[in-house]
């Protein structure tokens, strides 16, 4: 019987006699294995993503998430490798951690020439309490609407959408290239209104990838100009890009993580994993407030959090400049084990 190691030998002069009959090199084919983390906390009200900083690329843009390559060698398991390079990039020890999503689309790491081996990616969600973090190594805390601000609906209808969203979708949409994408069920306008909440449609605060991605493929984002030149906005309108522009396809996985933990809150209990220990419920409000994009009705917040059993007070209570002291609330974890989905379950909707 022919042995495991002559099968991969065997495997690997085929392949290499293959390659070379095709006059292409061993390594155009190489694939890499990279470890990115979209680490989402909130502070002073506001959801902020931990960013890195490195020299602009082609777009100009500065900005990126932590990441590195897994290595086997020194890596037992994906997220040990992910913890690991998060450590010693940023100086944060990750506490919740889960797996996003693998992106692989060519391209999404390319240099000049592209010859190098193409990068396969997987992307975690990591939330953590900024408020923790004492030593932070490089980059800092960013803002997540500085990249999405046509998320921010705290103050009412981001007035972006209408001014400049809509109308470039719809030149968009008019466009004859528009009309050569793939075949979808929807067709580009009535993409544009599912995903931005137009013509009195409801808006869907978990569809943080489609809108990226629609505007993307619309030109109107830096990404798609540095990734296709040709991309100059909508219908060649040389409108400018909207949101601030990530390194790679790093604003890519960051709305994959906002649409993310939008949903999660609401059938899992992660928004206590960016809470201090005790907090008033005020408090909770603003931090489910600066994730979810909306403001909320200040009663039915507070019957709905307290009906759910999620919190418990604390007997203590916390004094506030100008008001009269707030009573002081912690995370009941009893909830975990009373039933299968203890999130904050808010049913939202607007046009």
């Amino acid at each position: 019987m022919t042995s495991s190691m002559n099968l991969g030998s065997e495997f690997t002069e085929s392949h290499a006699a293959e390659t070379s009959r095709r006059g292409l090199r061993l390594d155009t084919a190489a694939v890499e294995i990279g470890l990115n983390a979209a680490i989402v906390s909130v502070t002073n009200d506001e959801p902020v993503v931990f960013v890195v900083r490195d020299k602009p690329d082609k777009s100009g843009a500065t900005e990126g998430l932590p990441f590195g390559p897994f290595s086997p060698l020194d890596h037992r398991t994906l997220e040990i490798g992910l913890r690991s390079w998060v450590s010693e990039q940023t100086g944060i020890d990750l506490g919740y951690v889960e797996q996003l999503y693998t992106f692989g689309d060519r391209g999404r790491h390319a240099q000049p020439g592209d010859l190098n081996p193409h990068i396969v990616s997987i992307g975690y969600l990591a939330l953590t309490r900024a408020g923790d973090v004492a030593d932070l190594r490089s980059g800092g805390w960013r803002s997540w609407y500085h990249f999405f601000p046509w998320e921010d609906w705290r103050k009412g209808r981001p007035e972006i959408i209408d001014r400049l969203i809509a109308p470039e979708l719809g030149k968009w949409a008019a466009s004859p290239h528009s009309r050569q994408s793939p075949a979808r069920p929807f067709d580009c306008h009535q993409r544009a209104t599912i995903c931005f909440g137009l013509d009195g449609s409801t808006w869907d605060e978990e569809k943080v990838l489609e809108r990226y991605e629609l505007l993307y493929e619309a030109g109107l984002v830096t990404e798609a100009r540095r990734d296709r030149p040709e991309a100059t906005g909508a219908n060649g309108s040389g409108a400018p890009p909207i949101g601030a522009p990530m390194r790679f396809d790093h604003r890519r996985i960051l709305a994959t993580a906002i649409g993310r933990v939008r949903g999660k809150i609401k059938y899992r209990p992660v928004i206590f994993e960016l809470m201090a220990e005790e907090f008033t419920l005020f408090e909770l409000q603003k931090h489910v407030e600066a994730i979810l994009g909306p403001h909320l009705h200040k009663q039915n917040f507070r019957r709905l959090v307290e009906g759910a059993g999620l919190v418990e007070p604390t007997g203590e209570v916390k004094t506030r400049t100008g008001g009269r002291p707030a009573k002081l609330f912690r995370f009941r974890r009893e909830v975990l084990m009373e039933r299968p989905a203890p999130g904050v379950r808010i049913k939202l909707g607007r046009a």
